[in-house]
């Protein structure tokens, strides 16, 4: 089970990307209480971004992964997160049960059935997610600290790390880094009428010094640096380097020793630290769901840097369901494309990596919840979705694979 689940497997695609080589969706597939759609384009030379969605009839788990400096965090968190919160939420049958059953599936290449049963053991609560993310932490610096010598780069590669949980009308919503998770929410337009609305609530904390809040924040507990956070290159950043406060990996900003070893000064000029400037402690959000709570987005800050959260909501509720987070993708990449006079085929003819100066990797998850419809009116299993590793080389291998036809 924990193999398939951050293995991309090709029985869970959508299908390719309507034109766009960088573009991979899957339109829709069931979840316990509802529907979930996801998409994924790509911007860098390498896919920083990673997204994962774990279904079974009693949870349904999202994670988005939003790497920088490469690809190497995310890709670790995709495999790592999901089998420590499963672990540690089955108490001590998922130190026992998981491992046989991801061995089960990395042989037979299948989600055991026997994965929900463990799930149904245990219970998720905020100090297991946060037990979760400080053991993917953990074993990320210990990957640093062996590749070390022959990678002195790997302690510069980080990643945003954002996760969604739905079990018994219980919501959580985990975050570190400026991934987003907002809900669409219906409300009433007055108490005169009838008719209703719906609004974007933000679920989650955007831990970016651009925001004023988190700067003060990060000011607030280094009082004795003048220069905690910089205005360089148009943007705040710590240091002068990075945007994001909480992460996991970024290593180097978090451990001195680091950053103070001349095999790594070789990848830019030394920044004088005294202690850790970043962190991996996660803003948790927890909420019972109620009647009202239409859709979650989960996406990475490629989706917000483009679009409001209100107008991610309004391009939700105004279409259908299926493919519907392939629209939001191009949704943003036709904002990206009008912001630099283009039109939107301009940009999806556009390579990776230079695709980058145009806009960011994005990933998108739209989780909808249909509270009457319980269990996805039985159609619900336990399996995982996990988004392609590259994007570039998948639609590729799938053109490659094409049968010519002759006239």
């Amino acid at each position: 089970m924990l193999e398939s689940c951050y293995r991309p497997l090709e029985r869970c695609f959508g299908g390719g990307g309507g034109g766009d080589g960088l573009l991979w969706h899957m339109d829709l597939k069931p979840h316990a209480s509802g529907d979930y759609s996801i998409a994924v384009v790509q911007a860098n030379s390498s896919l920083e971004d990673q997204g994962q969605v774990f279904t079974s009839p009693s949870a349904t788990y999202v994670g988005v992964y939003d790497g920088h400096g490469g690809p190497e965090a995310s890709r670790f968190i995709n495999s790592h997160l999901f089998p420590y919160l499963h672990s540690l939420a089955c108490g001590p049958w998922g130190y026992v049960v998981l491992p046989l059953l991801a061995l089960l599936a990395l042989t037979l290449d299948v989600i055991p059935f026997g994965f929900g049963f463990a799930l149904e053991q245990g219970g998720l609560s905020a100090e297991v997610i946060r037990r979760a993310f400080d053991a993917t932490e953990e074993d990320f610096v210990h990957l640093v600290t062996r590749s070390w010598v022959a990678r002195p780069q790997i302690a510069s590669v980080g990643s945003c790390c954002l996760v969604g949980a739905i079990t018994d009308d219980m919501l959580y919503v985990a975050n570190l880094g400026d991934s987003r998770a907002v809900l669409g929410r219906r409300v009433s337009n007055g108490r005169m009428s009838n008719s209703t609305a719906v609004v974007a609530e933000r679920l989650s904390t955007d831990h970016n010094v651009g925001v004023e809040e988190v700067r003060k924040e990060v000011e607030a507990l280094h009082p004795d640096d003048a220069h905690i956070v910089v205005h360089t290159r148009g943007v705040w950043r710590i240091k002068g380097i990075i945007q994001v406060s909480r992460s996991i990996g970024d290593v180097y900003l978090k451990k001195p020793e680091f950053h103070r070893d001349p095999r790594f000064q070789q990848f830019g000029p030394p920044v004088p630290l005294k202690r850790a400037v970043m962190s991996a402690e996660p803003s948790i959000l927890i909420r019972k769901l109620r009647p009202q709570d239409l859709f979650l987005i989960f996406a990475s800050d490629g989706l917000w840097e483009q679009l409001s959260d209100d107008l991610a909501v309004e391009i939700v509720v105004k279409n259908q369901r299926v493919g519907i987070a392939k629209k939001l993708v191009r949704a943003a990449l036709g904002e990206a494309a009008r912001k630099r006079e283009m039109s939107y085929d301009d940009i999806k003819r556009i390579k990776k990596g230079v695709r980058r100066h145009f806009h960011d990797d994005i990933t998108v998850v739209v989780v909808y919840l249909d509270h009457e419809r319980g269990s996805a009116n039985g159609k619900c299993t336990v399996d995982c979705t996990s988004a392609p590793i590259d994007i570039f080389s998948l639609n590729s291998d799938e053109a490659d694979d094409t049968p010519l036809t002759t006239s």
